[in-house]
């Protein structure tokens, strides 16, 4: 058996979970013909694609004409075209320095050195002279020097740095990076059957519990080629994203205990390494990473959620908070621009309605905010313009078709410049959405978005198709316009969306109530939206289909176990099935450690409920899962099927021998096919 060691020398894996959500999703429940997307034009039609602004009153549309590109440079005054110019695609592409060897490359902002990473050690090459500088000499398949470990990569730094973790700081005379000790990290051995003889894939994977990686910061310095460690020791911690102040004078790095409910923020010295904590936060849950820092000349600007509710903050270079400048129930919270000249901010925010999202504008010191957006519409698209004094956004809900406006953030003049709407629209011909609520005795108001089959018969009961994900802070109801299929093999079906109190839409209060409890207050809430449904005479209380993967093949799972009096069929895609197996970052922030939390951990496993599954006849659950899975490993999925045969309780399985977490690829017609044939199978006895 052939061994292969995930090192720094080893393939970047293909895993990119949310994008295939989506995709998977929209292939399930769109509309199809031989597999292709497809909706009346006349009924709907594609807006103008308007990509900025030219000036103050201009703006600018884009249109792809064959291999070219037309701008149209408009006059918002009064929709005139001005201008037009083609651009053909740039035949110039940007040459990157590259080293053989070399892995993650990257240029100092200077341009002038090329930071890279060769056998787990971290180097730099002049590249006028071609002089290398190598920083450490320590490297190994367990120790790692800038190369993140798996948990880091997972789950603080994300994928999307792709295992880098070295920063060049602004003025290109300092790198810092994190040391990776994965020696006392349990591993983890994948297998794949492909070939005479197979791989072995071995991973080192912390679950809850466990050791973790030990991670020290160390700052290199370009021009004495020395490395400076910072006295932040090895203790039983995580470092979040470090960042670098802007004049670079600085490193701020996030520290948190492993219990992550305090969260530091320290200023190392890059000259020596010494450290000051500038920032204190506490919570009794949970605390969430600093995703970014917004920085002006007079300090810095955070979005924290202590309060309950996403708010901005605005703190002195020195960590002293100046003020609170947002306010309300914002959530989402995103802010689009900073103006220091004005000290205004404008920002977007769930805060007027959970499920639809507004442009806001607020004076630096907390005064005068206000909402710039109308109406009971979800905004998107918004593109301000250079004094901000106007923007165009794109606006609907889920009984408008989209159209495309210019508004006047002074006089709050609102002109239509585009509409979806076709000449044909006729709102009798499309299926039904609709946002539901429902308030839980606690007082959370949690919304679901249902649509319905066009034409709904009297007497005649309808099976339910229900989409989830919910993992905590995780928001997937919105009330905005869909464009609607047609023709779609469901298209018979009524189909749902819905939130619990975790997912985001009751703030940080609806959040704290799932620590240490994950999968009992989604399925209560789940419950009581099916308990809804059923008050519709159309909805057939014994065709409730539920599907999801990840954390929503957790959910599904759960639903038909823990909640099989309501849920009927399922498809679980590469689900968790016990906390225990799970990473410990992710895991024991919404649980604690599993020592601490017996009774937790034992009520949020799958398997603890299986009893419960088919005690009714028409239960079904389908479980898929791939091999190559280094996220959820197929463990879970065998140890819920090992039990499921010990009790003689039918299930249906189908394993991916190459694939790893959210596969994609040529394997996609034969997953959306294995659905399209469970829910024939189940819900339309086909």
């Amino acid at each position: 058996m052939e061994l292969k060691y995930k090192s720094i020398m080893g393939k970047i894996t293909e895993r990119t979970l949310s994008k295939y959500l989506l995709l998977l999703l929209f292939l399930v429940f769109g509309g199809r013909i031989n597999g292709q997307i497809r909706y009346d034009t006349t009924l709907i039609k594609p807006l103008p694609n308007i990509t900025g602004w030219k000036d103050n009153t201009h703006y600018i549309i884009s249109k792809n004409q064959g291999r070219e590109q037309l701008l149209q440079v408009v006059d918002c005054r009064n929709g005139r075209i001005i201008s037009e110019e083609r651009v053909k695609p740039s035949q110039k592409k940007e040459i990157k320095p590259t080293l053989q060897g070399a892995v993650l490359p990257l240029l100092s902002p200077d341009k002038k050195y090329l930071a890279f990473l060769r056998n787990n050690n971290l180097y730099v090459m002049n590249l006028a002279t071609k002089e290398e500088i190598q920083f450490t000499k320590d490297g190994s398949p367990t120790l790692m020097n800038g190369y993140a470990s798996w948990v880091y990569y997972e789950e603080i730094l994300k994928r999307e740095s792709e295992y880098r973790a070295f920063w060049w700081s602004p003025d290109s005379k300092h790198i810092a990076f994190y040391r990776f000790d994965d020696s006392k990290v349990p591993v983890t051995a994948l297998y794949n059957p492909i070939g005479q003889h197979g791989f072995t894939e071995i991973t080192h994977y912390p679950k809850a519990g466990d050791p973790n990686p030990e991670v020290k910061l160390g700052i290199a310095s370009v021009a004495d080629k020395k490395v400076r460690w910072s006295e932040i020791d090895k203790q039983d911690h995580y470092l979040g994203t470090p960042f670098w102040r802007p004049d670079g004078t600085g490193l701020l790095v996030q520290w948190m205990p492993r219990r992550q409910n305090n969260l530091q923020l320290l200023e190392v010295d890059p000259a020596n390494g010494q450290s000051k904590i500038i920032y204190r936060e506490h919570q009794d849950t949970w605390i969430d990473w600093i995703k970014k820092i917004y920085w002006v000349k007079e300090g810095f600007f955070l979005i924290r959620d202590f309060s309950g509710w996403e708010q901005i903050y605005f703190y002195g270079h020195d960590g002293q908070l100046k003020n609170v400048v947002s306010s309300g129930k914002n959530w989402n919270l995103q802010p689009i621009r900073i103006d220091e000249k004005k000290k205004e901010l404008f920002f977007t925010s769930n805060a007027e309605n959970s499920v639809r999202t507004d442009l806001y504008r607020v004076q630096w010191n907390g005064k005068n905010q206000q909402r710039l957006t109308f109406g009971d519409f979800t905004h998107a698209k918004i593109l301000l313009s250079p004094t901000g004094d106007k923007f165009i956004t794109q606006y609907s809900n889920s009984s408008t078709p989209t159209r495309t406006a210019l508004v006047n953030s002074k006089t709050h003049r609102i002109l239509d410049i585009a509409d979806s709407k076709g000449a044909q629209f006729d709102a009798k011909k499309l299926r039904k959405k609709e946002i539901l609520w429902i308030k839980t005795t606690e007082g959370f108001e949690l919304p679901a978005s249902v649509t319905w089959p066009i034409k709904i018969d009297a007497g005649k009961r309808y099976p339910v198709i229900i989409r989830v994900y919910g993992g905590p802070k995780h928001q997937i109801v919105t009330d905005n316009w869909t464009i609607p299929s047609l023709g779609s093999e469901d298209e018979e079906a009524i189909k749902v969306v819905f939130e619990h109190r975790g997912s985001g839409n009751n703030g940080k209060q609806g959040l704290n109530m799932l620590y240490g409890n994950l999968g009992k207050w989604e399925i209560h809430d789940y419950i009581n939206w099916v308990k809804k449904l059923r008050e519709n005479p159309a909805v057939d209380t014994n065709r409730i289909f539920i599907s999801g993967g990840s954390y929503g093949g957790y959910l599904t799972a759960m639903a038909l176990t823990l909640g099989a009096t309501y849920f009927n069929y399922g498809i679980a895609d590469y689900a968790v099935t016990d906390w225990r197996l799970y990473d410990s970052h992710y895991t024991e922030r919404y649980m604690g450690l599993p020592k601490d939390n017996p009774t937790g951990y034992a009520y949020g496993a799958v398997l603890t409920h299986i009893n419960q599954y088919q005690q009714q006849k028409n239960n079904m659950l389908m479980l898929s899962h791939g091999l190559m899975d280094d996220n959820v490993h197929v463990q879970n999925t065998y140890q819920l099927v090992d039990l499921l045969q010990r009790k003689n309780k039918r299930f249906e399985l189908m394993i991916y021998p190459t694939e790893r977490h959210g596969w994609k690829g040529p394997k996609i017609p034969f997953t959306v096919d294995q659905r399209k044939q469970f829910t024939y199978k189940y819900l339309y006895n086909k």
